[in-house]
Parts: C-alpha cells; sequence; structure tokens
C-alpha cells in the first residue's frame, strides 16, 4: 500500500467485470457452465439405470457417499443420447452440481478449461433460436471463431422438455 487509495484501487483486478465458465463439449457445440454452480468434474461409474425413467437420466449413481441423480445433457439439449448414455455406461465424464437441495451430475462428451470472459462479451440469445435450446440457454458469448452458449442450469435441470416438445 502506498498510502494513495485511488492508485491501489485502480490496480485491483476488476473480477466484477468478468465472468467464469467451466466449458464442455456436446458434440461439435461449445458450452459454458457458471463455474459457482460446478461442485466437481467426474468419471460416472457404477451407473444404477432407474427403469421407467425418462431418457435423459441415465440413472443414479453414488459419489462420495451422496446419491446422484446422472443426467444425460446431450439427451436434455435435444440431441440424440449417446449409446453409452442410453445404457448407463460407467466411465462417462460428468460435471457434478447440486440444485435445490439434490446432487446431479451432468454427462457431457468433453470437459474443456475454465474460462475468464469479460461481461462485455456477454449477449443475449438470437430470437429465432431453436425453442428447447432458448428455454435451456441464458445467452451467448463471441469467441475467436466459435460462440459460447451459457447454459441456464436452473432451467436445465428444472424444465421437463418432453412438455416443450
Amino acid at each position: 500500500m502506498n498510502g494513495n487509495a485511488e492508485f491501489d484501487r485502480d490496480l485491483t483486478p476488476h473480477f466484477a467485470d468478468s465472468l467464469d465458465y467451466v466449458t464442455v463439449r456436446i458434440g461439435e457445440q461449445l458450452l459454458g457452465l457458471p463455474i459457482e454452480r460446478v461442485r466437481d468434474v467426474f468419471i460416472a461409474d457404477r451407473i444404477t439405470v432407474v427403469p421407467g425413467a425418462p431418457s435423459d437420466i441415465v440413472g443414479l449413481l453414488n459419489l462420495r457417499g451422496r446419491i446422484v441423480t446422472a443426467i444425460c445433457l446431450r439427451n436434455r439439449l435435444g440431441h440424440t443420447a449417446s449409446e453409452a448414455c442410453e445404457k448407463g455406461c460407467s466411465g462417462l465424464t460428468a460435471i457434478g452440481l447440486d440444485h435445490r437441495g439434490e446432487s446431479y451430475g451432468l454427462i457431457v462428451d468433453a470437459v474443456g478449461e475454465v474460462v475468464r470472459l469479460d461481461r462485455s462479451t456477454f449477449e443475449p440469445l438470437p430470437v429465432n433460436l431453436d425453442p428447447t435450446w432458448a428455454a435451456l440457454a441464458a445467452g451467448v458469448h463471441r469467441l475467436p471463431g466459435s460462440l459460447l452458449v451459457i447454459l441456464d442450469l436452473d432451467a436445465v435441470l428444472d424444465l421437463d422438455l418432453r412438455a416443450a416438445a
């Protein structure tokens, strides 16, 4: 500290002007999950298939003493589920998060890196977006050569897509 509060404040990083995301891929689509919602990244082993569950529910698993509902994000977003998701195979990559007191694992094709993006690059969703995607996304960030679609995790975990179809 040099005693000049104005000078010291200017050197402080402006974290309030940035947003942090864990990036994941579903097919070729790059998606962003708000980092403050992500509890962990893990490999889903020993999934117990739940008969009669909706097609996007892969099953249940025990993760360090917690019962976790495994959800196929590919299927939830309206894509064809991978064969591994359909069969509840083990060894699937998952993003762990909590929602309304319950634990979930979003099964994804791949996990990328954590990115910090300036709030100024965040844009609302295009008006002509597919209704399923529009219901599940919060906005987009323009990146060099691609768009990062930011998922609304509350909507992903709350919305019954069969009713939206």
